[in-house]
């Protein structure tokens, strides 16, 4: 009977870890070091495609508002992180293996910095091997080092074996270039919607949140523009027309290069036009900034997170936008020409009248033409 009953607890104490909150040291361990309660909870909001941006196993901003958004999904109550009863079952490991192929090499090699470079090439790639497997597992690339220590990442190779997180991998291999995906008139009633103070993208159907997303909106002077737009197309593994004139003042000029393909390309493996020229959201080649920098005025989230948004929008929908309006930008004022500061010239007394006058007037030198 004792046995029976000690098998018991065992098993109730099992189901219960599945339900049980997140466990947050206090202090914390030394950073990139991932808290385990914590890291299970990213892989499953993840999952949900409930963004909690980049996979690292440390608390943080977008974890926190990941976790309340899939709670309201659910019809849950919506707690911090050390609150919640989730069920994370379903994420049975932590972590799993990925061998290094000799065709992952095809998306790695040399980025130029400079845009006038770019443009000279045919795609750009991964830098390395880390950011390929950083983007292929949505993780950070210090908590992907640091979970393969003594391993060092800058050295790897094909037929090298590495720890990642459990997640369903980013595939890059499988892209090919879609000038626009068809429309799927089943998603067209649903709405997108943005708050660009919270830096989120939610996704509804009716009163049904689908999913939601970190995103980089624009700010200051080019602040994304709020209000209701309209998607009008999707682009996948889109070209991008770089023009200083329209980052920095959003104006088009005559002086602008066309970059590739590829995973670096600024707005990364995907485009979502919408009905404001110029303006969409889009794929990154910075995935490790989304939220905490700004973009020229679009929203760029990361390319795991839009890959898996256009498989459940289309164009037709609507997007809305809140969040402040563009500061104006100060009107120049023109800085006034410099003068030859005025001489007041005496003006000449007039002839005097009388004989003396007429006595030397015939003296007098005619001027020169």
């Amino acid at each position: 009977m004792k046995h029976l009953t000690f098998l018991f607890l065992f098993l109730l104490a099992l189901t219960l870890r599945s339900f049980s909150a997140v466990t947050i040291p206090d202090p914390l361990p030394k950073a990139p070091e991932p808290i385990e309660d914590i890291l299970r909870l990213q892989i499953f909001l993840d999952s949900k495609l409930f963004g909690p941006g980049k996979l690292d196993g440390r608390p943080g901003e977008f974890g926190t508002k990941a976790l309340k958004r899939y709670q309201k999904s659910q019809g849950l109550p919506e707690t911090e992180l050390k609150d919640h009863t989730l069920d994370l079952s379903s994420v049975s490991e932590l972590y799993t293996t990925y061998t290094i192929r000799e065709e992952d090499l095809k998306f790695v090699g040399e980025v130029p910095t400079q845009p006038s470079a770019q443009s000279k090439k045919k795609y750009l790639p991964y830098d390395s091997l880390l950011e390929f497997l950083t983007e292929r597992f949505h993780c950070a690339p210090d908590f992907l080092e640091y979970i393969n220590l003594p391993v060092k990442m800058s050295a790897l190779k094909p037929g090298d074996s590495v720890k990642v997180p459990n997640v369903t991998p980013f595939l890059i291999e499988e892209l090919t270039e879609v000038a626009k995906l068809p429309e799927v008139p089943e998603f067209q009633a649903r709405v997108i919607k943005i708050n660009t103070i919270e830096k989120m993208l939610d996704l509804w159907e009716g009163e049904k949140l689908l999913a939601s997303l970190p995103i980089t909106p624009g700010s200051g002077y080019l602040a994304t523009p709020p209000g209701t737009w309209r998607i009008i197309g999707i682009t996948q593994m889109p070209t991008f027309r770089w023009d200083k004139s329209v980052l920095e003042y959003g104006v088009r000029s005559d002086t602008f290069y066309t970059l590739p393909i590829g995973p670096n390309n600024p707005v990364g493996i995907m485009w979502i036009g919408l009905s404001k020229p110029g303006i969409g959201i889009h794929g990154t080649n910075s995935p490790q900034t989304i939220g905490r920098s700004s973009s020229h005025g679009c929203m760029r989230t990361a390319n795991w997170d839009v890959i898996r948004l256009v498989k459940q929008v289309s164009a037709g929908m609507t997007v809305i936008i809140e969040g402040p309006k563009a500061i104006p930008r100060p009107v120049p004022v023109a800085k006034a020409k410099k003068t030859e500061p005025t001489v007041a010239v005496e003006e000449a007394p007039p002839p005097k009248k009388g004989i003396l006058n007429w006595l030397f007037r015939k003296t007098q030198k005619p001027p020169k033409e």
